[in-house]
């Protein structure tokens, strides 16, 4: 039996061999090899291909006619098939052990029909047929793009015949792989392609939110532009004709046409919003909105044109031209001072980039590849969260702004503290709340005594740092749980929650009047602050909020102006100190 098998692998060998000198010239290429290690094992020019003009001829004439120039294949060529030209390409399967399935792989998800051929035992051509134009359920293995089984034998070699139509061109390798590499394959893909779209999904989400929240329309067409750009994408692998579209050959044939016209045109608007053209040119802003009206015309032309080639330049043209206008927007603006255009350039590069594998492709310039079909993902996948980031900082910078034009009529522009009309409402409650929880609080007058004669001294400009200064002083003595008020041009308030010991009532006025008097950095001593303090006791010294405040004004109003004091306490009756000289 040992001797049998090694003459019979002889034999096969042999015959093997025959054939391929039987073959002729044309055929002397280096044979294929289907090695399980060695995959996926690409055609190369171990095949042969012929341009059929008419695109109608049968597998049975072609195999027959002796008159046909076949040519060796190539892994680069490009075929233009516009003209209702057919693609033959003929190969032989080497005598291979039938212990696993091999299949013929074209990964072009676009290509519009591919038909593999071979016959079986009675010599009739069997038929297997996959691509956009014909229903996902009828392929002999349902997949992103064509994959049809091959014959193999171990016995001897089988020849095989494959006719493509394409309505534009054709330039896609075809390689061979086994059970075992696919279900590796997958595996891989449908994890990058996983995180694409969990990522996108997560982007759309997180921008509906931001919508609804802030009320920010540009949230709403970064969602648009998301899932429209998913969706493309999703055409572009194929992963929509064989889970979503699958069954309507039409559309599935015409999705990857008009889908990306519609995402190129939502992305330019939502770009547009972005860096805000509408407040900085209304006439650029009006034409780039019209720039993406057009696509929609535009994509009933190429759903109603019979003209593959045609449809093709245009989509090339438009997807040119709305990148080129929608990056020449955010350069524009970045050259006059947008602070967000910058970061968009940043995001918009690789998207720039990766879209020219595709339109290279579509052009006819590159064949199908990796970067031609999941080039644009990757782009976008390192595009989108630098999109989110610059509208989050967007958004905070609005609501920033909004608060303070809100703000203006509570607080003091010039040192951000709340004004007088809030410190009394705050008074209010404190007062209120002093008596409901039975604990002492405390409020401060402040006033900077010595600004005239800094005035003198220095200048007005001077009088009006230090009473920053103060402002700023006051902030870093209070507690985050109280509160500091401008009342006036030179009088500050303080409002000190308690509950308070007696000791830190005691301490408030003289820790802030030391506070000030410490002297400021990069001027001289004599540039210092001198305050004085009125302080009161919540409830123990009234709790009617302007008797309260008026009592105080008027203890710092009749303290000598020479006086070397500088905190008054307000006495429980409500009599005034007697001042020494």
């Amino acid at each position: 039996m040992g001797w049998f098998t090694r003459n019979g692998r002889v034999l096969v060998a042999w015959i093997w061999l025959v054939v391929l000198g039987a073959a002729g010239p044309a055929a002397a290429h280096a044979p294929l090899l289907f090695e399980p290690d060695r995959q996926p094992v690409m055609l190369l020019d171990a095949g042969e291909v012929w341009l059929e003009e008419a695109g109608t001829m049968r597998v049975e004439e072609v195999a027959a006619d002796a008159r046909i120039r076949w040519r060796p294949s190539s892994a680069t060529d490009i075929y233009r098939l516009d003209k209702g030209e057919a693609l033959w390409i003929r190969f032989i399967v080497p005598p291979t052990p039938n212990s696993e399935r091999w299949y013929l792989e074209i990964p072009y998800p676009g290509v519009d029909r591919v038909s593999l051929y071979v016959q079986n035992g009675a010599g009739e051509w069997m038929e297997r047929t996959a691509g956009d134009t014909v229903p996902i359920s009828t392929w002999p293995l349902p997949h992103r793009h064509p994959m049809m089984p091959v014959a193999v034998s171990p016995l001897g070699p089988r020849e095989h015949y494959v006719r493509v139509q394409n309505g534009t061109i054709f330039g896609a390798p075809m390689q061979f792989v086994s059970d075992n590499y696919i279900m590796r394959q997958e595996q891989g893909i449908s994890l990058a392609l996983g995180i694409y779209f969990g990522l996108v999904v997560l982007a759309v989400m997180l921008s509906l939110a931001g919508a609804i929240t802030l009320k920010d329309h540009v949230y709403t067409l970064y969602a648009v532009s998301a899932v429209l750009m998913a969706l493309t994408q999703a055409t572009i692998t194929g992963l929509a004709g064989l889970h979503v579209w699958g069954e309507w050959p039409w559309w599935n044939n015409m999705a990857p046409q008009v889908l990306p016209l519609f995402a190129i045109a939502s992305l330019q608007l939502f770009l547009a919003e972005l860096v805000s053209l509408r407040e900085r040119s209304r006439l650029l802003y009006r034409l780039l909105v019209t720039a993406g009206l057009l696509s929609l015309p535009l994509s009933v032309y190429l759903m109603v044109t019979p003209e593959v080639m045609e449809r093709l330049r245009l989509i090339v043209a438009y997807f040119l031209a709305e990148t080129v206008a929608g990056l020449g927007v955010v350069v524009w603006s970045a050259l006059r001072g947008d602070r967000y255009a910058p970061w968009l350039l940043v995001g918009a590069a690789p998207v720039a980039i990766g879209a020219l594998f595709p339109l290279a492709r579509a052009a006819g310039l590159i064949p199908i590849g990796f970067w031609t079909t999941h080039g644009m993902q990757l782009a976008i996948a390192a595009e989108l969260p630098i999109l989110l980031l610059v509208m989050v900082l967007r958004s905070q910078h609005r609501r920033e702004h909004v608060r303070r034009i809100q703000g203006l009529d509570r607080i003091d522009p010039s040192t951000g503290l709340i004004n007088a009309a809030v410190f009394h409402e705050r008074l209010v409650r404190l007062i209120a709340r002093s008596q409901r929880l039975k604990f002492r609080s405390a409020v401060l007058l402040v006033d900077l005594s010595n600004i005239e004669q800094i005035k003198r001294q220095f200048d007005s400009e001077s009088a009006r740092e230090l009473t920053l200064r103060v402002a700023g002083r006051l902030l870093s003595v209070a507690r985050e749980i109280d509160t500091v008020a401008r009342l006036s041009e030179h009088r500050f308030g303080v409002l000190l929650e308690g509950p308070l010991h007696a000791d830190e009532v005691a301490e408030a006025g003289p820790r802030i009047v030391a506070r000030c008097l410490m002297p400021f950095k990069g001027h001289p001593l004599e540039w210092s602050a001198h305050v004085r303090v009125a302080q009161a006791l919540i409830p123990m010294d009234g709790t009617d909020p302007a008797q309260l405040l008026g009592r105080l004004e008027m203890l710092l109003a009749s303290a000598p102006a020479d006086s070397r004091r500088a905190v008054f306490m307000l006495s429980k009756s409500g009599a005034l100190p007697v001042f020494a000289g």
